[in-house]
């Protein structure tokens, strides 16, 4: 199968999980305890009021009318308007896409070379003092939750020794790179222990498959062996592994946002779920939808060029 005809059948495959996914959000939406024009209407609303405030927002309308709207609307890149506040929908996401991209870029810069470089030298020692102490490290810190290990760094250095800001609160994540790094280190944690694993794993796989045997009695360097022939190969396993971190990143990473108090994705959604907000939940679910099927496309591309025998056997 030639990469162009697997793109076409994956990217058909992504359109109809986002259809799906949408369906499903708006009825799952709709299905949420409380009503916003209450919310709206504010402590012991008159019935009256409530009725007015459901017909000015649209709620007495059937559900089926709504979703077809909504579906029209967002063909044309219309993500509605908040019930709570009347911003549309666009500015949320503007407004919080920014923090949880600063947090995913910075995250990713940091995770896949750390990765690579842990994985290959514990297979390159395999069995050895080194492998050991990663393995042992990685499978600890993997057993610990992100809120527990962001509670214990805040605690230590923002609080005790004071070395680095507890939050981010009124701080500018660019212009005050230090309030970064507790909530950097929260995030890159379990992912790196996971994806060094499997660097490892693959990478010992590949150093003993046929075809490096074979480029070995070919006569080809070692160095060469190992990063030319070998590692593409072990990174494929890690590939799929990375895309999946990529989409916990992108798609609001709410416990460290809420801990560290950043105004990402994860905060907006939250909130837009206390409040019953559900334009502003269905606009997110959209975005998180689409960010999981475009991330997944790209890395089973990649992992078809990296090795296409294992695509084409699974």
């Amino acid at each position: 199968m030639s990469l162009r005809r697997y793109a076409a059948r994956r990217l058909a495959l992504g359109l109809v999980q986002v259809l799906a996914v949408v369906t499903v959000v708006f009825l799952l939406v709709q299905a949420l305890p409380g009503d916003a024009a209450v919310a709206l209407a504010g402590d012991n609303p008159d019935p009256k009021r409530i009725e007015q405030i459901r017909v000015a927002m649209g709620l007495d309308r059937p559900p089926l009318e709504r979703f077809g709207d909504w579906v029209a609307g967002l063909a044309h890149g219309d993500f509605g308007v908040s019930l709570i506040s009347g911003r549309p929908v666009v500015e949320f996401l503007h407004d919080g896409l920014g923090p949880t991209l600063v947090l995913a870029v910075l995250a990713l810069v940091l995770l896949i070379p750390l990765s690579v470089l842990l994985g290959v030298l514990a297979a390159l020692r395999e069995g050895g003092p080194l492998d050991r102490a990663v393995t042992t490290v990685t499978v600890g810190l993997h057993s610990i939750p992100e809120f527990a290990l962001a509670v214990v760094l805040i605690a230590l250095f923002g609080v005790q020794l004071r070395w680095l800001p507890p939050t981010a609160v009124g701080a500018d994540l660019l212009g005050q790179p230090a309030v970064l790094v507790l909530p950097l280190v929260v995030l890159v944690a379990r992912p790196l222990c996971s994806i060094s694993r499997l660097v490892r794993a693959g990478m010992i796989d590949a150093l003993a498959s046929d075809h490096v045997r074979h480029a070995r009695r070919l006569g080809i360097g070692v160095t060469r062996v190992r990063f030319a022939h070998a590692l593409p190969t072990a990174l494929a396993p890690a590939v799929q592994q990375v895309a999946r971190t990529t989409d916990w990143l992108l798609g609001g990473v709410i416990v460290v946002e809420a801990v560290f108090v950043i105004p990402g994705l994860g905060t907006i959604l939250v909130d837009a779920v206390a409040g019953r907000d559900l334009p502003v939940v269905q606009g997110l679910a959209v975005v998180f939808a689409v960010t999981t099927v475009v991330v997944n496309l790209v890395a089973d591309l990649l992992v078809f060029r990296l090795a296409p025998r294992s695509v084409a056997i699974a």
